[in-house]
């Protein structure tokens, strides 16, 4: 089912868009990436093109309901089990299909440099498990998201140190009341962004603002990396 429904995303790429990818993912909404995705053979195992993923672009492209699968070898569906029979739970790992593993890397950043290197974080080999249909949904590109570990209390209650947040590399624009990792002085940090007096400014969500005073966020001793777009944490 997969080569099939490759082999319709092709055909309705040269059909109906000239035969470029841009155009299909212009029409869209989807990056370029993500649809060279889908297309290859070999990317995750050739099992990119999922249901849901197929379901969702025939839904951004206004394409009938079950448009790539129209014309595939039926398969029958499993049979469901009795009601009174117990489901076994499954674990999710980096290998489960629609699991895309987000790398936990240490930033390495200097003063006054947009640019960053990450690191692969030498204390652990955790990664963060995301669903494909997660970041389709929400047109996020997998190359551009890292996880990174809070450090400190500046943000508590919201988060924790040792908390990961899953960083979007992808999103630099700044966005009043929105978390961001910041490279402030050439030190990684993850503080709420807010708008005041014609300026931007670093605050913490800590209510001690005498331990964690806003700082104002100008020039390039102030750079974002990305915007925070998801959390995991062990404190409920």
């Amino acid at each position: 089912m997969y080569q099939h429904r490759r082999e319709r995303l092709v055909a309705l790429i040269h059909d109906k868009f000239s035969g470029l990818r841009k155009s299909l993912a212009d029409a869209s909404g989807w990056s370029e990436a993500r649809i060279s995705q889908i297309l290859s053979p070999t990317y995750r195992d050739g099992r990119a093109f999922s249901e849901k993923i197929a379901r969702k672009l025939e839904e951004d492209l206004s394409l009938q309901r079950l448009y790539f699968d129209l014309g595939a070898v039926s398969v029958p569906l499993p049979e469901t089990p009795p009601p009174n029979e117990y489901l076994r739970v499954q674990p999710v790992n980096s290998e489960s299909p629609g699991i895309v593993a987000i790398r936990k890397v240490k930033l390495r950043l200097s003063a006054g440099i947009m640019g960053f290197i990450a690191d692969p974080d030498p204390d652990t080999a955790e990664s963060f498990n995301l669903d494909e249909d997660w970041i389709l949904r929400n047109r996020y590109n997998p190359d551009e998201l890292l996880a990174i570990e809070v450090t400190g209390e500046s943000m508590e209650p919201r988060l924790y140190r040792g908390d990961l947040v899953v960083v979007n590399t992808g999103d630099t624009r700044p966005v009043d009341g929105q978390v961001f990792a910041i490279n402030y002085e050439g030190e990684a940090v993850v503080k709420r962004l807010s708008r005041d007096m014609g300026k931007w400014w670093l605050t913490s969500d800590n209510p001690d603002q005498q331990r964690f005073p806003r700082k104002v966020c100008e020039g390039n001793n102030c750079l974002i990396i990305g915007k925070v777009v998801l959390k995991k944490s062990e404190n409920i």
